[in-house]
């Protein structure tokens, strides 16, 4: 329904017929201006994207919600959203090439289902719930559908620089990757139809209220646009270290217990079978990871610079770090301990991208990379089948990350923080009350997914079972349960229809 305006029409704004609806105002084809001011009846919650600050003949509104398309912070983010959902498919692969070579294929299509079930949980559901209204909990309903899509999203509100489709896009595929890390911690065993209807139900339930929680200015482990906090952030997680890696890694260390273990594990070797794939996904991920944190800015700026040197440098020291630990207890490093590591250091500076100094993400890199070498072996020592160690990377990863921001955080980087406890941060919001808050935020986040995803998984094997045969297991889930093979072996010159059950000598050790 059209707005009502206290001007004249502008340049670029939308014409408009009596008995007309009011068409997008993201009409980016036609370079929209400037609009008309907003209904001050519809403020502070929802306003048309676009809007200006004075009217058509100049006069200042009297709202300042006035939204303006910047189409460099568009075009950023729109290409940061093409590199996170690359994120996804490297996922795969680089799963993919740590489980047996009978189970591949099975890997790679949980995580292109997830891309297809979150992308439309998301369109229909899950953007709303997570960055809809001014709730401390949840979103409203406000977007459901994608309706009012030409609407600000109120935690941005006059920030708003980008159309809200472009957000939603972006955030999208962070929904996306959340649940595919999951797999990792139930590789081998876990059937596929099952697995969509869990995703359908998490995505929904877990993902959304989580994501509102934390990025959403309202919600209540940010708290950054509530009056009472005058503009600080309770907890700061600038690219997901709690929505993202922590709901993963605790889903999985769920979902790990609920399945069991893989028949034969720990007693046999589950060695992954093509290394190559490994690298190859690990690449990709740090690729795209610089969509995930750098975009994570919401512009083409400054800050979003800091973000993109950040996540290089802790990759970097933390692939250092594991393979350092690597040669130390083992006596040598590994190819899959470099991507392992890598990826570590990606986790860990998530949370910490747009707030710590370069120099600052060195230490968090390194340290996460030597902790989380160490951490792989928690599985062992409590008996859990984490299939490819998304709870000692991620998870793990995950908590080092968002606690470092309380040792690391800097208004040199970006004035919106709060100095953490080596830059003397002091007060209700800085130094050890930081610290202190982010390992709530943690320590809430870990509670509500664990749960969740239990009664989750329980609720969904009441209908499906959620673990394969043990014949099915032993047959491998290519074969078994999508009827074919990632390879066809035989004599040289020509293929075969032999399906091989392949084994290995020894398990990873890497993520």
């Amino acid at each position: 329904m059209a707005k009502k305006s206290c001007g004249t029409r502008t340049l670029g704004a939308p014409v408009l017929t009596k008995g007309e609806p009011l068409v997008s105002h993201l009409l980016i084809a036609q370079q929209l201006l400037s609009a008309a001011c907003p209904d001050p009846s519809t403020l502070p919650k929802y306003v048309p994207f676009g809007q200006a600050l004075v009217d058509g003949s100049g006069k200042a509104c009297a709202s300042p919600a006035g939204t303006a398309l910047n189409s460099g912070d568009n075009a950023w983010m729109l290409a940061s959203a093409a590199l996170v959902l690359l994120m996804t498919p490297a996922l795969a692969f680089f799963y993919g090439g740590m489980v047996r070579a009978k189970n591949v294929l099975g890997m790679l299509m949980q995580n292109f289902g997830a891309i297809a079930i979150v992308s439309v949980t998301w369109i229909l559901v899950g953007f709303t719930w997570a960055f809809g209204g001014t709730g401390a909990f949840w979103g409203d309903n406000h977007f459901i559908f994608m309706r009012h899509i030409n609407d600000i999203v109120p935690a941005l509100g006059s920030a708003q620089t980008i159309p809200t489709m472009t957000f939603v896009a972006f955030q999208l595929t962070f929904a996306i990757i959340t649940p595919a890390l999951i797999t990792g911690s139930t590789a081998d065993r876990w059937k596929f139809g099952a697995f969509a209807a869990f995703v359908t139900i998490w995505s929904i339930v877990v993902y959304a209220p989580v994501a509102h929680w934390v990025f959403d200015g309202f919600g209540w482990l940010n708290r950054s646009l509530i009056t009472s906090s005058g503009g600080h952030f309770f907890a700061e997680d600038f690219a997901g270290g709690t929505v993202v890696h922590i709901n993963a890694g605790a889903a999985g260390l769920a979902m790990a217990i609920v399945l069991g273990r893989r028949k034969g594990w720990p007693r046999e070797a589950m060695r992954g079978h093509n290394i190559p794939f490994v690298l190859l996904g690990a690449g990709l991920l740090w690729f795209g990871w610089f969509g995930f944190n750098a975009g994570s800015a919401l512009t083409s700026s400054n800050l979003a610079a800091y973000a993109w040197v950040n996540t290089n440098t802790a990759t970097a020291t933390a692939l250092l770090g594991w393979i350092i630990v690597e040669k130390l207890r083992y006596g040598k490093s590994t190819a899959l301990g470099a991507a392992s590591g890598a990826v570590t250091g990606l986790v860990a500076i998530t949370p910490c991208a747009g707030w710590v100094s370069p120099v600052g993400s060195i230490f968090i890199g390194f340290i996460a990379g030597a902790i989380c070498a160490c951490a792989i072996s928690l599985k062992n020592k409590f008996g859990f089948d984490d299939s490819l160690d998304v709870v000692g990377v991620h998870f793990v990863g995950g908590w080092v990350g968002t606690l470092c921001v309380g040792f690391f955080s800097t208004t040199g980087t970006n004035s919106f923080g709060n100095n953490g406890i080596l830059y003397g941060g002091r007060g209700k919001y800085g130094g050890w009350n930081l610290l202190w808050h982010q390992a709530a935020a943690a320590g809430a986040v870990t509670v509500y997914s664990f749960v969740a995803t239990a009664i989750i998984a329980l609720l969904v094997g009441l209908f499906i079972k959620n673990r394969v045969s043990e014949e099915d297991e032993q047959t491998g889930l290519d074969l078994a349960i999508h009827g074919e093979t990632a390879y066809e072996f035989g004599p040289v010159g020509g293929a075969s229809n032999f399906h091989p059950v392949a084994t290995s000598a020894k398990e990873s050790v890497g993520a």
